[in-house]
């Protein structure tokens, strides 16, 4: 069991970085960032998955649970390793600087890449050749499946897999090795792109251990069915003889939903899995590890139990609670791998089999201030009930601002606020910020929306609704000297402290 030590810090995706290529990225703003971060006395950067994004633009529903998004590549650091010229970035029209316009990134940006690619395989030095055939020699057990993948669905004009010729949605060798030669110059692009991500992700990490920044990174439990993953290892997913699923996830009908959330992901056959030791899981943690230090399990709940519809429902009323693998697969996995520092996202419907697993295995579970104040002092997300071993959040990615989430607040719930902050807040924001920092909760995440005090216009991402999420971004002039100095403060008050820090 992994214990971490009493740090804070804050949650920030990268593509909410400032810019002018139309969507944050790798470059010079997240290395502000860390040192906005590092300056202020916290620790810890939070992000959501860096896989590449489809269809709705999610970064919990990627084209592989592996590979990075090629649109968190900064064009400017590929203008300084040659693979650009200056010229080439007066291709980009003038991007919004405050939303990821998601339509014409992908189309100036991919065509940029494409052209980057160009200027690689024609004139690049045998170094860079021999990097990259390094890299997909080492990246083997995923990367030349998703480059195809991502090839065979350029050629079907982005069309699901299950839709493509059956000889290639059901992975025929032989069909696989023709489109593997015939699709050469298109695979080669996909394997240079994860080459460049993976390159500048692996500088910005070490960038950030260098100034005692730890990055959390999330491993969504299921994968998305449009992805390479469940298209190269159909065995391990409830699909019938056509690729279809026949059951998927989803959540049950609650307080919040009469009809629960159907999600639409395939379920995993946990069984089959076990027969080769969750070999492909343990797969997934080692590649995550490249990337992050610390681990947020997303709906940890499912490896206890999970919520298993018949694919054809339209909501997800008709379902059922089926066991998952339970500690012994996480006995598994620390067999292969080591103890991994792991935090387990404990919000939602939770039974009492959830919280048994997750203190079995002693992983802290989250706590977030927006649901404390909606019943009484027994509320498990105020303050005074935290276990040390909990991670505290004053929202999350699918929670509103602070701000916007005060100014709809009910007049019960706010009365309630106001008793327990002891005063009438004038400062909905830095109030939770402070009982965030105050508490004993080991670690303290505040989004960065709620330190610039920013209202509704900011929130990530609302459940349920169909666009315009996944699109906030800041610009460079919004983080000040101000917030540095308030953070710092509380966090030399409450000892979120450098010598803490050491021990992560």
């Amino acid at each position: 069991m992994i214990r971490f030590p009493r740090v804070g810090g804050l949650l920030l995706h990268p593509t909410s970085l400032p810019g002018s290529s139309g969507i944050g990225d790798l470059g010079q703003a997240a290395y502000q960032f860390i040192d906005f971060l590092a300056t202020s006395g916290l620790h810890l950067w939070q992000v959501m998955p860096l896989g590449p994004t489809g269809y709705g633009d999610s970064p919990y529903a990627t084209l592989s649970a592996f590979a990075g998004n090629p649109l968190l590549l900064s064009l400017e650091k590929l203008v300084e390793d040659g693979l650009l010229t200056r010229a080439d970035l007066d291709w980009l029209p003038a991007f919004n600087p405050r939303m990821v316009e998601y339509g014409s990134v992908i189309e100036h940006k991919m065509r940029l890449l494409r052209h980057s690619f160009e200027r690689f395989a024609g004139g690049a030095s045998s170094h860079w050749h021999e990097a990259l055939a390094a890299f997909c020699e080492h990246h083997s057990v995923w990367l030349a499946d998703y480059a195809l993948f991502m090839a065979l669905k350029d050629l079907h004009r982005g069309a699901v897999w299950n839709t493509w010729d059956s000889e290639l949605a059901t992975r025929r060798p032989d069909a696989l090795a023709r489109a593997r030669t015939a699709l050469a110059w298109d695979v080669h692009f996909y394997e240079y792109v994860q080459f460049l991500f993976f390159r500048q992700w692996s500088a910005l990490h070490t960038y950030a251990g260098q100034r005692g920044i730890r990055i959390i990174g999330d491993i969504p439990i299921f994968v998305a069915y449009d992805s390479a993953d469940v298209w190269a290892h159909p065995e391990l997913f409830f699909l019938d003889e056509q690729g279809n699923p026949t059951v998927v996830a989803g959540v049950p009908p609650d307080y919040f939903s009469a009809t629960g959330q159907l999600w639409g992901n395939p379920l995993y056959r946990w069984d089959r899995l076990a027969e080769t030791g969750y070999a492909w899981w343990i797969e997934r943690f080692r590649a995550a590890l490249a990337q992050l230090d610390i681990v947020r399990l997303d709906h940890f709940r499912g490896f206890a139990d999970y919520w298993e519809v018949p694919a054809g429902e339209e909501t997800a009323i008709h379902g059922r609670w089926v066991p998952g693998p339970g500690a012994a697969f996480f006995h598994a996995i620390t067999a292969a791998l080591g103890e991994i520092p792991i935090i387990a996202e404990d919000l939602g419907l939770i039974t009492p089999d959830v919280h048994a697993l997750r203190d079995e295995l002693g992983y802290p579970g989250m706590r977030v201030l927006q649901f404390a104040f909606g019943t009484d002092a027994t509320n498990e997300h105020l303050p005074h009930q935290y276990p040390h071993n909990c991670v505290v959040y004053t929202g999350t990615h699918d929670n509103d601002t602070t701000v916007g989430w005060y100014a709809t607040l009910p007049t019960k719930e706010r009365r309630f606020l106001a008793r327990y902050l002891g005063h009438e807040s004038q400062e909905i924001h830095w109030d939770l910020i402070r009982l965030a920092l105050a508490s004993v909760a080991d670690m303290a995440i505040i989004p960065l929306q709620d330190v610039m005090g920013l209202g509704s216009e900011a929130r990530m991402n609302l459940p349920g609704r169909a666009s315009g999420n996944w699109s906030w971004r800041y610009t460079s002039d919004q983080l000040t000297w101000t917030m540095v100095e308030r953070l710092r403060d509380l966090v030399e008050i409450y000892g979120r402290n450098k010598a803490a820090s050491d021990q992560l």
